[in-house]
């Protein structure tokens, strides 16, 4: 089992980044129904308002093959159209378990 997660910093105003990483949340957690190579997933919103980075995601696939079909899939690709005009930096750690 593959665990990907990743991590979003937004830009814009504060209302902005929350309404982004709000859409962009419910986007991610309806995947899992349409996605057969994505097991799980589990999308936080940074209440933290000391800490810069807006929104973190682990999701869980077999392999790092299923990672890879996840993230070309249409339906993970429309999800991160929500975020381009906002997104400034992404960090990603994939890992067995």
């Amino acid at each position: 089992m593959v665990k990907h997660v990743v991590t979003f910093k937004f830009k814009g105003t504060d209302d902005e980044r929350r309404e982004c990483a709000a859409k962009f949340a419910e986007a991610l957690r309806a995947l899992p129904a349409q996605i057969d190579e994505l097991k799980s997933i589990e999308v936080g919103i940074n209440e933290n308002p000391a800490e810069t980075w807006d929104l973190v995601l682990t999701a869980t696939a077999e392999t790092l093959e299923d990672v890879a079909k996840y993230s070309a899939h249409p339906a993970h690709v429309a999800a991160v159209q929500i975020i381009a005009p906002y997104k400034e930096a992404r960090a990603c750690v994939d890992y067995t378990v």
